[in-house]
């Protein structure tokens, strides 16, 4: 037990000492690590789980989509990326489509590599 709480401890400390950019790589890891979770109970016929999993994502895309600044022309793109992510996780919830979850997963792993690529090239222009 002293174990998960020292575990629980370190996780919030992580996300309260991050930076914005941090976070954002942090939902995606989420996301993505969400999304195989959702597959692996769908392969396991936990569909309660499954779900649970599922809305996790969902929930994790809503706070992609509201972190999104708008004020640059890429953010209205990605906004339509979001919205198509978060519809197929809805069917892939209804329908219990594994290939689905694997088309999202996709576009979260590509995003992630990029945001990454992005944090580097920041950070190096410091």
């Amino acid at each position: 037990m002293y174990q998960t709480s020292a575990q629980n401890a370190y996780k919030q400390n992580q996300f309260t000492t991050a930076t914005p950019e941090d976070l954002t790589l942090m939902l995606y890891e989420g996301a993505i690590k969400f999304t195989k979770r959702s597959k692996q109970a769908i392969e396991a016929k936990n569909f309660n789980k499954a779900h649970d999993y599922n809305t996790r994502v969902q929930d994790i895309i809503s706070e992609l989509i509201i972190t999104l600044d708008r004020q640059y022309p890429i953010a209205e793109q990605m906004l339509l990326l979001y919205d198509y992510m978060r519809r197929r996780l809805i069917e892939a919830n209804v329908k219990k489509d594994v290939t689905i979850l694997d088309e999202v997963e996709g576009f979260l792993q590509e995003f992630r590599d990029v945001w990454k690529q992005a944090m580097l090239i920041a950070r190096s222009q410091k």
